[in-house]
Order: C-alpha cells, then sequence, then structure tokens
C-alpha cells in the first residue's frame, strides 16, 4: 500500500513513517517542518526505496494537489497539526489556520484524487485526533471516554481538533469519502518535542532544575506509548472500515504527579545525583486555563473489531523513554532552544 502521511517528521508521525516502511510499505511524507518537526526523526528509513519526502504545508491547497498527483497514494493518513495545548492558549489563530483550514484542504484535495482515480472503495482517509476533544471525565474509574462520547473541547487546541473531526465525518456523509478517525490519549517516548510533559521533567532534571507541575499534579491522563500507537494506526488503514471512529488509549491511566515521580525514580537509578533525589526538584506551578482534569479512554472498539491491544505498559514505557533522551543528547540538545519557556499563561 502507498501511504501519503501529513506530518511525518513530527512525534507520531515518524513513528507511523518507520513503523509503515519496516511492514513493506510504500510512504510519502509531507511535512512543512515547523518548529516541531524534525527530519533526524526519520533519519533511520529517509535512504529507504520506499520512502519519499515532500515539503509541503497542508495550508497550501496547490501544492497538495500537486503532491497527490504526483504520488497516487491508496490512502492518506493526516496527522499534521499544531499540539501543544499551552500554544494554543497563547496562540490560538495558528490552530486554527492549520488544524481546521489544513484539514479542510486535506480533504478537498484527498476528494479529488480519489474521483479521478474513480472513486476505488479501498481508499481511505484517515484522519488523527485526540480525546481531548471529548472535554474531561469525573474521577469515577468506571467512565471513560467512548466513540460516542459527545464532543465538549475546552482549549484552542481540543476545539480545532474537535472542528476538524467534524469536518471529515461531514466529507463522509455529504460526498461518500471513505474516512476513518482515530482518537488517542497522551503519547509518549523517543523523538518527543521537549515542549511536551515527558521530555520536559527529563530534560529539566538533567539540568538541575526545577520540574514544573501544573496545579496539585491531580490531572489524569491515560497514557500510550507512541509505537503501541503507531501499530493501532496502521491497524486501522488496513482493517478499518469506512464512516468508522476508533478510540485508541493505552489502558495506563496515571496523574502527572504519579507520572513526574516515576521519571524521578528511574533517573535516580540510571543516572543518579550527586547528592539528593530528582524528586526534590519537583516545583508545584499556578494550573493553567481550562487544564481538563481527568482522560480515560475505552478502546473496547478497536480491540474487539481489529484484534489492537497496547503492548506497553507506562512503567516499562517511560523507563524506554529516560534510556533513551540518556543515550540521545544529540537529537534533543539542539531542540531545546526552539520549545521555549513556560506558556499557557493567557488570561
Amino acid at each position: 500500500m502507498k501511504l501519503l502521511i501529513t506530518g511525518g517528521a513530527g512525534f507520531i508521525g515518524s513513528a507511523v513513517v518507520r513503523l509503515a516502511i519496516s511492514r513493506g510499505h510504500s510512504v510519502v511524507n509531507v511535512d512543512a517542518l515547523t518548529y516541531a518537526a524534525c527530519l533526524a526523526n526519520i533519519a533511520s528509513v529517509s535512504n529507504s526505496p520506499l520512502y519519499a519526502f515532500e515539503h509541503a504545508d497542508i495550508r497550501d491547497r496547490g501544492a497538495l494537489d500537486q503532491v497527490l498527483a504526483r504520488h497516487d497514494p491508496d490512502a492518506v493518513m493526516h496527522l499534521a497539526a499544531e499540539s501543544h495545548v499551552d500554544r494554543s492558549i497563547d496562540g490560538p489563530d495558528a490552530f486554527v489556520r492549520t488544524n481546521i483550514n489544513g484539514t479542510f484542504n486535506m480533504l478537498e484535495a484527498s476528494r479529488a484524487h480519489w474521483v479521478r482515480k474513480g472513486k476505488p472503495p479501498a481508499f481511505r482517509f484517515h484522519h488523527v485526533s485526540t480525546d481531548e476533544v471529548f472535554g474531561s471525565l469525573p474521577v469515577d474509574p468506571e467512565i471513560r471516554f467512548t466513540e460516542e462520547t459527545p464532543y465538549d473541547p475546552r482549549s484552542p487546541y481540543s476545539a480545532s481538533k474537535a472542528a476538524s473531526d467534524h469536518l471529515v465525518r461531514a466529507w463522509h456523509e455529504t460526498y461518500g469519502l471513505p474516512v476513518l478517525i482515530t482518537n488517542c490519549s497522551n503519547n509518549y517516548g523517543p523523538f518527543h518535542f521537549p515542549e511536551k510533559l515527558v521530555p520536559r521533567i527529563i530534560l529539566k532534571a538533567l539540568a538541575g532544575e526545577p520540574l514544573p507541575v501544573y496545579g496539585d499534579g491531580s490531572n489524569v491522563r491515560d497514557w500510550l506509548y507512541v509505537e503501541d500507537h503507531a501499530a493501532a494506526l496502521l491497524t486501522v488503514i488496513e482493517k478499518g472500515r469506512a464512516g468508522r471512529s476508533y478510540n485508541i488509549g493505552g489502558s495506563n491511566e496515571r496523574t502527572n504527579l504519579e507520572v513526574v515521580r516515576t521519571l524521578c525514580t528511574i533517573l535516580d537509578e540510571r543516572r543518579p545525583k550527586a547528592s539528593g533525589s530528582y524528586l526534590d526538584q519537583i516545583a508545584f506551578v499556578t494550573d493553567r486555563p481550562g487544564h481538563d482534569a481527568r482522560y480515560a479512554i475505552n478502546a473496547d472498539r478497536i480491540r474487539a473489531e481489529l484484534g489492537w491491544v497496547p503492548a506497553v505498559s507506562v512503567e516499562e514505557g517511560l523507563d524506554r523513554t529516560v534510556r533513551w533522551y540518556l543515550d540521545n543528547e544529540a537529537w534533543w540538545r539542539p531542540l531545546e532552544e526552539r520549545a521555549g519557556g513556560r506558556l499557557g499563561h493567557a488570561a
């Protein structure tokens, strides 16, 4: 199968690119190379005959039409997005332009391509989204997001992703475009851009800086190892039913504070300080606006229909992640300046 993957130089996209090529798929990586993208993420496959790169922006419809005509993919996996909640609070305009307008461009370019090909029933437009579109959950562990949970986005980021989800569904209902939607929980793992929680804590710990935890750290997330997510996405593109949505979760609920403490404990073992523990660096900071209390995914549908289950526990995944950052300073050191300081301050 020839896959056109947008955002393939990003964190999740690059994991999908690497796995897809290892499984024998041809991949066309379309990426604008914005601040969070890094071609080093796909260096291991960049010389493969199965790989092609197109430097293009999903906000440029003409460029997308040219890429689709040039490569004639069998399916589109749309991962390109602005994704950091804090950045969306401080600068929502980029999220509207990329996540909403960019998705519209991808849908229209893909629909035109699908029509030119004679509307092959096997064609798929796979839109990769987030569990944040569903809003916030109560503490009750019996309540989790399902594919039928009503949308209730609380941040500019989640609102922009909710809007893009609705566009994708509308293009299926109105034009018959064969679409798939996946909504995933919090990803972590190798090649994660330093602004996100897990790498941010690892790198600040190593630098001897305070480890910022929003509020009291009680916000709960369902943690999904990025390589598990990549495997789920390929399972959906290969086996998913057109018009269907699938929730993807790691079944690993942890509070933010628990994750930070686990990272400190792993670092204490793998890179011990001269004295004391990394736990001593934890510092609670003012919470960000609209911080959802809990996300948790019910992944019964993808398990029952497509046979996917996560393979990596959060403890194993965090240990793998810490080891990767310890071993790959040459990758993350140049990116730290791009990440910048603390965001999400806007009133």
